[in-house]
């Protein structure tokens, strides 16, 4: 029986003094302190190995028999030598010499040593092979059975799991084990291809079960051990508190905690976190050294800026990102706001510059060709473009007053609690370049400037008077002055005012204009004509051919739809369909339930040819006299919408009936008003030309009418391109 027995020296005194010519190897073995090879060198006796220079290499000993591998003082363990225990047989059953199936193993019942339960197990190999294991004391007992019927390939296997090997963990505290083992048939069942078995303790973290095999005679060699790690203390018939209580034989150094032993008694020294070293105190050891963990960045990540502290380090993670930099750094979202804001901001303030310079330049040019630099000269009011805006809260949806297929009209206020009417002209798509120079007549620029020309020659109180001109925009913004009550178109079809009730009122609204929608009414429900943008100026007598038919359904003239040539006497076909509205009530076209369009001019002269037409009107005659001339407006409108316009009467004969109608309403038509400017200025023929290029005062008014129109309960609309007056106006 082979035993290996420590043999302990007597404790040392409780001051050491550490001589400077400490041997601190012994082999391919360090020595560490707390551990010496002679008193004068370890912390105590208990700690004092055996080098043994009589082997080659000298080897370290744990008493007389124990060789050490290896000391570890930031773990606490010592990793020790375990000779394997064999158990062999020969074909007969008959134990072979050198078996050693019951070695024992002691590291001393009072010394600072213990087997390490969390690394050590007993690890069994061999088939039909059992093997117990105890401690001296008596006091544990425990075994596992190997067993297989062929022969095993370890390195096949993962783990011992019975199959051939089997393993058993060991309890706290040993200090001692004997290993007895036996197999049931001593092998002869399975000597084929194992006569043998062996059993040890050895350290799991060092342990590959695929390094081993079925043992076999060969295998019973006295130098083969296996790798077994103790557990050891500094110092055993004490705990931290009462080491600290006196230094003078407190084992720790600087920078180190004291941990008390949890698998027996007394305490063992640490590095604390973030230093590494021999954490025992020794005049000649450096003791725990800080760690520089910036040094180490596989030990250490850091993904930022590294910066070693005592016992620690710190990693920001690089400007322009966040989180911690040990683990983990991202672009921060203030980084990436800023990434995005900075261009973009200057991407805006450059495009702003950019567009608020091109546009003053647009809007000088746009000045310049509008004829700014001449109108600025005369007393013409000229509004900037920012004004109008500021007037009409930027066109705010809420104050449009109605729209057509080239402008929008807008409700505005200028200081002073104004009131105005800013005429906007809207962005129409022209088909093509083509279409473009093929009729610029019919451009948006030419309406306005044409509509300028037209309302600065033509003087009269039942005239929209304009106010003001924007000359900053491609096209101009013309400002008018405000008409309150609406359109006659609104009074007559959306709610058909008290206004109409009375035929004298009906007599006085009566003008020349071409629709309903175009007569707007003031304060005092006088009629005022707006629009002159589509206008064509002709001299009386004259015919003018129209490129395109353009109009409202209703009010068009059958002959200029026929044969597309425009006279004076296509306002009077217009006039006439005016007066039929007044008078019925009745829109100039409609459809029937079945969506049929039938027209209210054909029953109104029917009715007039039979004498009938007082059960069309919609208002009541207070006397003879009004009905009479009800009848007398009846048969004017019927010559005004002869079908042959030869056959018609001229404005200027409409208006001298009108007037004999009723003498007294338009008694004086020629009074100061009607002779006012409506730019307040007269208008040198020289101006008029450098805006429009016309100068034809004595011509008269030929309108290309306007589809489209629209209107509002209660203020004026002018955007109706459609808008004609004839020369009587």
């Amino acid at each position: 029986m082979r035993a290996a027995v420590l043999w302990f020296l007597p404790m040392a005194l409780a001051t050491f003094t550490e001589k400077d010519n400490c041997d601190r190897t012994c082999g391919n073995v360090s020595v560490p302190f707390p551990f010496g090879l002679d008193e004068s060198c370890a912390w105590n006796s208990n700690l004092v190995l055996n080098c043994s220079h009589t082997l080659a290499p000298p080897t370290l000993f744990l008493g007389s028999s124990i060789p050490v591998l290896n000391i570890s003082v930031e773990n606490g363990t010592m990793t020790i030598g375990e000779y394997i225990a064999y158990d062999c047989y020969d074909q007969s059953g008959r134990r072979l010499d050198g078996s050693d199936p019951h070695p024992w193993i002691t590291v001393g019942e009072d010394g600072p040593y213990t087997f390490s339960d969390t690394r050590n197990k007993l690890t069994v190999f061999g088939c039909n092979t059992l093997a117990l294991i105890s401690d001296a004391a008596g006091t544990f007992g425990s075994g596992c059975f190997a067993y297989c019927l062929e022969d095993i390939d370890f390195k096949a296997e993962s783990t011992c799991s019975g199959l051939g090997c089997c393993q058993l963990s060991i309890p706290k505290s040993l200090r001692s084990l004997n290993i007895s083992m036996a197999s049931i048939t001593n092998y002869t069942s399975v000597w084929n291809f194992s006569s043998c078995g062996s059993a040890f303790v050895v350290d799991q973290e060092s342990f590959n079960v695929s390094d081993y095999e079925l043992p076999v005679p060969d295998d019973m060699r006295k130098d083969v051990f296996s790798r077994v790690v103790l557990d050891w203390v500094v110092q055993r018939n004490s705990n931290c508190e009462e080491a600290r209580s006196n230094l003078s034989s407190y084992a720790c150094g600087a920078n180190s905690t004291c941990s008390d032993f949890t698998n027996g008694q007394g305490y063992r020294c640490f590095c604390e976190a973030g230093y590494t070293g021999n954490p025992y105190a020794s005049p000649l050891s450096p003791g725990c050294q800080d760690i520089n963990e910036c040094k180490d960045p596989e030990q250490y990540p850091c993904h930022g800026n590294c910066k070693n502290t005592s016992g620690n380090y710190t990693c920001d993670c690089p400007f322009g990102m966040t989180g911690d930099g040990k683990f983990r750094c991202q672009t921060s979202r203030l980084v990436i706001i800023a990434a995005v804001l900075v261009p973009v901001t200057l991407c805006i303030i450059v495009s702003g510059l950019l567009l608020f310079i091109c546009k003053r330049r647009a809007k000088e040019r746009y000045f310049r060709q509008n004829g700014g630099e001449i109108l600025k000269h005369q007393r013409v009011k000229i509004f900037t473009e920012a004004e109008l805006a500021k007037a009409t809260d930027n066109y705010n949806a809420s104050n449009k007053l109605g729209e057509g297929g080239f402008a929008s009209v807008y409700k505005g206020r200028l200081d002073g609690n104004f009131l105005i009417a800013v005429k906007k002209p809207k962005d129409v798509p022209i088909k093509n370049l083509k279409d473009m120079n093929k009729d610029r007549s019919l451009s948006t620029h030419d309406e306005f400037m044409h509509e300028i020309s037209i309302i600065s020659q033509v003087n009269h109180k039942n005239l929209v008077k304009l106010l003001g001109i924007c000359l900053e925009t491609k096209v101009p913004l013309l400002v008018y002055e405000f008409i309150p009550n609406g359109t006659l178109y609104h009074h007559i079809h959306d709610k058909r005012s008290t206004i109409l009730r009375s035929w004298k009122n009906c007599l006085r609204i009566i003008h020349s204009d071409v629709k309903s929608l175009n007569i707007l009414l003031d304060e005092k429900y006088s009629a005022k004509v707006s629009d002159f943008g589509a206008s064509v100026l002709i001299s009386p007598g004259k015919t003018h051919v129209a490129e395109r038919v353009q109009g409202t359904i209703g009010y068009l003239d059958p002959q200029y739809l026929s044969t597309g040539e425009l006279t004076t006497k296509s306002d009077v076909y217009s006039f006439g369909v005016i007066l039929v509205e007044l008078l019925t009530g009745e829109t100039p076209t409609r459809r029937t339930k079945s969506g049929e369009r039938v027209s209210i001019v054909e029953s109104f002269i029917s009715a007039v040819k039979n004498r009938t037409l007082l059960h069309m009107i919609d208002f009541e005659a207070s006397n003879e006299g009004e009905m009479r001339e009800i009848e007398e407006v009846g048969l004017l409108a019927r010559k005004c919408l002869n079908f042959k316009s030869v056959n018609r009467p001229t404005m200027r004969e409409v208006a001298e009936q009108l007037a004999r109608i009723n003498k007294n309403l338009w008694a004086n038509p020629q009074n100061d008003e009607e002779t006012q400017s409506l730019l307040d200025e007269p208008r040198p023929d020289s101006l008029l030309s450098s805006i429009t290029g016309m100068n034809k005062p004595d011509s008269a008014f030929l309108s290309v009418f306007d589809i489209e129109a629209a209107t509002t309960s209660s203020s004026v609309v002018f955007d109706i391109e459609a808008t004609t007056t004839s020369s009587s106006v």
